[in-house]
């Protein structure tokens, strides 16, 4: 997922919606902060300007390039889809660097959390982790994109192992939705987090290269997903014709990019989903049914920040090293 500056206002919460979010979240990691293994406000005292930081770090850059919120945000999910959240994707060791993985492409962001690492080891040096970074930094993007405002649990250290091989069942655009359900729960996620994350790409843009087996060569390498809604086929078609840059970018939402919001949702819903792996949430009776549960009124927007900002929380603890795993490095590219 890759997602002006007018888009980026801040948002005026539901006072409601919002007390709601947090209780939702805490209840949730309530066992995770009772274990010690992560918590709200870790840096509270090693580090108490660290999350400021990273926050000071983020909106400079996503107000002058609104389309790193979504690539912030990307950067979390391929982090934590490999090995766990622990910072793995970062690393440039060479051409065998999982950063290289063909189901990395597109990722970016690495030089925005280079920087705000920099900060943080000008200050606090060798304490806060690369993995919390990129943790903290998705969140304040999805802030910055009027999505909802939620707390993250800190303490994670960095992995010590990067290896491309291990990013190989990464889920992909053409995954079925079966392999994309089996994919999630691997990782202890629901088909409603599945949803719920897909959701993301409410903001970001992809590239051609992506859309040309679902635009062109769908059934046995001729035509296209009938998925498409036959208004919207024409308008794909045009943004990515056959034979053309397969480099160039496209929006994933053409109603509302740059704001994260349910409207993704609807769009899977009447067959205007740009990618194929979104448009498979609506072949399957339990992920069709979380989608339809969204867009039924606008009291479903309270809900859907609610749950979007929990699957989120939930997904930053998939595989966390804590205590004594893993290293807390110097620089987020290299290992200690």
């Amino acid at each position: 997922m890759t997602m002006g500056v007018s888009s980026f206002r801040m948002v005026r919460f539901n006072t409601n919606a919002l007390v709601l979010a947090v209780m939702i979240i805490s209840s949730e990691n309530l066992m995770v902060v009772s274990q010690g293994a992560l918590k709200i406000g870790f840096y509270s005292q090693l580090c108490p300007n660290a999350e400021s930081i990273v926050r000071s770090v983020v909106r400079q850059r996503v107000l002058t390039e609104p389309a790193m919120a979504a690539v912030l945000l990307r950067l979390h999910f391929h982090d934590c889809f490999v090995q766990g959240c622990d910072g793995s994707i970062l690393i440039s060791n060479g051409e065998k660097a999982e950063r290289n993985a063909f189901g990395h492409q597109g990722v970016g962001g690495f030089d925005l959390i280079d920087k705000a690492k920099a900060q943080l080891e000008a200050v606090c040096p060798g304490v806060v982790s690369c993995a919390d970074i990129v943790a903290l930094a998705a969140r304040d993007a999805v802030a910055l994109s009027n999505g909802p405002s939620y707390q993250v649990l800190t303490g994670r250290r960095d992995g010590r192992i990067s290896d491309e091989s291990l990013a190989d069942d990464m889920p992909d655009v053409s995954d079925s939705i079966m392999v994309l359900k089996d994919k999630f729960a691997k990782k202890g996620l629901t088909p409603k987090d599945l949803v719920l994350l897909s959701a993301a790409h409410s903001i970001g843009t992809t590239a051609c290269f992506f859309m040309e087996t679902r635009l062109y060569q769908f059934n046995s390498g001729t035509g296209s997903d009938p998925e498409i809604n036959p208004q919207f086929l024409p308008k794909l078609k045009s943004l990515c014709p056959r034979g053309g840059d397969s480099g160039k970018r496209i929006d994933l939402d053409m109603s509302t990019n740059h704001i994260l919001d349910d409207q993704i949702l609807r769009n899977i819903k009447t067959g205007f989903a740009v990618l194929e792996s979104d448009a498979r949430l609506y072949d399957d009776k339990a992920t069709k049914q979380v989608v339809d549960s969204y867009i039924m009124g606008p009291s479903q927007r309270v809900s859907f920040n609610v749950d979007f900002a929990s699957s989120i929380v939930k997904m930053g603890q998939i595989g966390v090293k804590v205590g004594l795993e893993g290293e807390i490095r110097r620089v987020c590219s290299a290992f200690n």
